[in-house]
């Protein structure tokens, strides 16, 4: 029976549309998401996704199509009446309340005994490891506490569907690293399907069971964080969803290996097309992509070289360095090496001479 109600779908978006005017900011949106899901909606600015966000919790409504969650059509659900809370990028904490009275408002607007609100709020307390600060007011608390005050205000209601609207955008690098997995271990515990709106691929990454990448109004693609990093399904998504190098070239042998000739990079070989894509054919103009971390650096030349280029710059960033090599012909490829050995003195150098090579099936063959 869990795995049944784990597996049943939450959230149903069928044909949703949201025009402002002219402007078409949703475009016909079909997504299920599955009960226990911890989803992530990944795009730029524009891209439509916080106006997806405010049609699931009702603050927008869909200029056509239908939002069913766990099975209910939503259409005439005002946002008091959804099994849904949603959390904002702002948090919202009110200022004159301390923690323990932010977390109880909306339990006591429901009316609930106040037996209950005492219990759910002690238990969120507790769950966000915030019990030593109940009594203190939000101007006394960092970035990271109100950011736990506000979930904890959030889920003491038991939604069905928590929504995330940039929930860690304030936070610092470290802190907002922290916050994700707290994020994680709360959601399942709690069991509560989370919605994650974020433009951050790398907090995409950490958070989700499943990611949706979107753009233009239009998801371009839906899978997990796996599947879309090492399978892009297009030039947008393989740029987007971290970094990559790309070049084009036409296809002159095709077997269950691609070879193709590349303007910048010469012959390269690479796999056929993955999933339900039609194969690549003999003429066809294709662009291969390379992540940076699948590419080897030397200074020694070798039998595997793919091609030498110049380090035109580099970063350091302790546990890995990146290097931008320019070629002969000018294209600039991207390498990151992970730094396995402790040194204060760098292996390679600026302006030094350098060998390129990955394994052919590190390309990614893209049509568009």
């Amino acid at each position: 029976m869990a795995d049944e109600q784990t597996k049943r779908p939450i959230i149903q978006l069928q044909s949703i549309s949201k025009s402002f005017g002219d402007v078409a900011a949703v475009k016909d949106v079909d997504l299920e998401i599955t009960s226990g899901e911890l989803f992530a909606i990944l795009g730029g600015s524009g891209s439509g996704k916080t106006t997806l966000l405010r049609m699931l919790a009702g603050f927008e409504q869909p200029t056509k199509g239908t939002v069913l969650i766990d099975g209910v059509d939503m259409a005439n659900s005002p946002p008091y009446e959804r099994p849904v809370n949603m959390m904002f990028q702002s948090y919202a904490v009110f200022p004159h309340m301390n923690v323990e009275k932010n977390i109880a408002y909306g339990l006591e607007k429901d009316g609930l005994p106040k037996a209950e609100i005492k219990q759910r709020v002690s238990d969120m307390l507790t769950m966000v490891q915030l019990d030593d600060y109940a009594k203190r007011r939000p101007d006394q608390l960092s970035g990271g506490q109100l950011q736990r005050v506000a979930l904890a205000r959030a889920l003491a209601k038991r939604p069905k569907v928590l929504l995330l609207d940039e929930p860690l955008a304030a936070l610092d690098k470290k802190l907002r690293e922290e916050t994700q997995f707290q994020l994680m271990d709360i959601q399942e515990e709690l069991g509560v399907t989370f919605v994650v709106v974020t433009h951050d691929q790398e907090e995409a990454m950490t958070l989700a069971t499943r990611i949706a990448v979107m753009n233009e109004g239009e998801f371009v693609q839906i899978g997990t964080p796996k599947e879309v990093y090492e399978y892009p399904n297009s030039r947008y998504v393989a740029e987007f969803f971290g970094t990559t190098n790309l070049f084009t070239g036409k296809v002159i042998e095709a077997t269950d290996t691609l070879l193709v000739e590349t303007e910048s990079c010469g012959k390269l070989t690479a796999p056929q097309l993955i999933g339900d894509q039609s194969p690549v054919d003999v003429g066809e103009e294709v662009m291969l992509a390379v992540r940076p971390e699948k590419i080897v650096i030397s200074k020694e030349p070798s039998e595997s070289d793919i091609v030498s280029g110049e380090v035109w710059d580099l970063g350091y960033y302790g546990n890995h360095t990146t290097y931008r090599v320019k070629c002969e012909d000018g294209k600039v490829i991207q390498v990151s090496s992970q730094n396995q050995t402790r040194a204060a003195e760098r292996t390679i150098e600026w302006e030094q001479k350098v060998y390129l090579s990955w394994a052919s099936n590190s390309t990614i063959v893209l049509r568009s």
